[in-house]
Formats: C-alpha cells, structure tokens, sequence
C-alpha cells in the first residue's frame, strides 16, 4: 500500500529545486523522497537541506519504488531527454519551464508521456497569481469590454554579473531571458487571450560581460484580434508585470501578480483593486500530487508547454531573418 502523499524524486537539485520542494511541502499532499544531481556535494547539500535521500546516478533514482513522480529542473536542452527517461521507468513527470527548446523535442516527450500514460505537468507557475487569474475573470466577464492590446515586462539584474555554466550558454538559453523569464509571460499572454499568430523581435547585447543578449523586445499579433508586446531583460532592476487594454478598462497586474490596478472607460487615472495572491508553487505542485492520484489532467500539461516553445521558436528565427514569422510555422 502506498504513502498517502505522493513520492516525489527530483532531478536537478540547484538553487530552483530547492523552491520548488518547499512548494511541495507546502502543499501538504507529496513529499520528496530523493534528489539527483550529476555533483555529489550538490546532491548531498539537497538531502541536507530537504532532509530526504539522494541517488547517486539518474537510473537509482527512476528505478526507486517509493518515487511515484519526478521533478525535472536540469538544464534546458535535457528536458526532452529526462522526460522521456522518466516516462519509460512509469513516473509522471512535472518539468520545469521552458518545457523543451524545440517543438520536435516537446512532441517526443510528450509522446512518450503519453504512451505511458503519465501525468505531464509543466510549470508555468505566473498564470496562477492572484492578479492573473483576476484578469482572467475581467476578461470572461467582458468587463473590460473588446480587447486590443496586451504587455508585459519582466526583468531582473541578474546578467550583470553573468552567471556560470549552462546558464550562460547562449544554447541553453536563447534570446537572451526568454527561456528563464519571458516564456513565463507568453504563457500568460496564451492564458489571456489565446493562441499567438505571429511575432516580430529584436535581441542584442548592450551590457558588458557574460554571453547572452540582455535585452529582448517582441512585437506579437493573436490569432483572437489584439496585438501584443514584449520586453524582457537581464540588467535592469526587476519588474513583472502584465496588462490587458480594452474598449471598457485597462487592467494591470504588477509585482508578479501581487497587486491589480484597473481603470474604467471614462476615469483618468487607476485605482488599485484587491485580489488574493495565493501561493502559485505550492498550487502548482498540489495539483501535480491530485493528478497523479486522482487521474486529472493538469493545467498546463505537453500542450500548453508546446505552444510557447513554438512561439519561441518562431522568435529565434524572427531574429535571425529580420522579419515577421508565423508561429504555425513552428507547431
């Protein structure tokens, strides 16, 4: 007979994964049970920290009874492969955004997820902040009337000092914080206002030292009407916010989600409404655990994570070309 909370291993265990454990356990109804990393001291410091246990190769941990379900926060470009590891040893799989960095990679993951008949869950948490869901509830109740514009930003300073490893590859991550920041946000424009049409970008480096780009700008058209932009940075100081324009009001989320500001047809300035803000990690995760015991489907399951990954794909190559791109392209 199995635990009553669900058996969570996790594979990466930096600065992230600790994160997203303490979700776990604020959830209440899964626990981590192992953690595996490539470096020994780093697997050790999580067993420490999360006081579980750690597995010293990728194979221990997939092949460990108690494990009913992984957490995949490894680099990037291994996304596709860990899942598809995972899949094929009978766990589901909750994956760290992005979900893969192409298409094809995400069609075979969540083939092989599908095969197997496991829970797909991918965590694009920033739909699920108080003042997200609020827009969501504006929009569904026309109170913001036709919609014709959306924005968002989000940002931080973390690029001034260029970070080790993969996560200073241009590879790993491409448009400079579209892969760490922005596909939050496009995940957040798909959740509002449904899919994107087609994106213009620009990308370049301004900012001494590391070797990503460190400011990004996407111009963007929804297949709904409205059209949309984009900025993300890796110098500035940090910022996340999104805002929804319409015939009615203007709405706008800012302090990741934290705070709403709405300003009706007719009034010349905003005024700050209240919204609950919710724990969106633990949310996340609390709803991975009822899936996998429950046989749901999850919010933002291969899908959902697939249309970003097109939306980004479709961004590199508006790069590379200087032109406006069809995200049908890339589906």
């Amino acid at each position: 007979m199995r635990e009553e909370k669900v058996g969570l291993g996790v594979i990466g265990v930096g600065r992230w994964a600790g994160m997203l454990a303490g979700a776990v356990d604020r959830g209440g109804e899964a626990r981590i049970v192992s953690g595996f990393s490539r470096t020994k001291e780093t697997r050790k410091a999580f067993e420490k920290d999360v006081g579980c246990r750690s597995a010293a190769s990728l194979d221990e941990l997939l092949s460990d009874g108690e494990v009913e379900g992984v957490i995949v926060a490894t680099p990037h470009s291994t996304h596709d492969d860990v899942i598809v590891q995972a899949a094929l040893a009978g766990k589901h799989v909750f994956v760290e955004k992005p979900f893969t960095l192409t298409v094809a990679g995400g069609k075979r993951a969540a083939e092989a997820a599908g095969k197997a008949g496991v829970v797909l869950q991918v965590g694009h948490h920033r739909r699920r902040m108080g003042a997200t869901r609020r827009l969501r509830e504006m929009i569904d109740n026309n109170e913001l009337g036709m919609i014709h514009q959306l924005e968002a930003n989000i940002a931080n300073a973390n690029g001034q000092v260029p970070r080790q490893g993969w996560r200073n590859d241009r590879e790993e991550c491409p448009v400079g914080g579209m892969a760490a920041l922005g596909v939050h946000k496009l995940d957040n424009f798909h959740y509002l206002a449904g899919p994107i049409k087609r994106v213009f970008a620009f990308s370049k480096k301004l900012f001494a030292g590391g070797n990503l780009d460190d400011v990004s700008v996407i111009g963007m058209e929804f297949e709904s009407g409205p059209l949309g932009y984009l900025q993300t940075s890796i110098v500035i100081p940090p910022i996340i916010t999104t805002a929804v324009y319409g015939t009615e009001g203007n709405a706008w989320s800012e302090e990741d989600g934290a705070k709403l500001f709405l300003q009706k047809k007719g009034e010349g300035s905003r005024s700050e409404i209240s919204v609950e803000q919710g724990d969106a990690l633990a949310d996340e995760l609390l709803e991975f655990a009822r899936c996998i015991r429950g046989g749901g489907k999850p919010e933002t399951g291969g899908a959902e994570g697939l249309e970003v990954v097109a939306v980004l794909e479709a961004i590199i190559e508006s790069i590379n070309t200087g032109r406006a791109v069809d995200v049908s392209d890339f589906r």
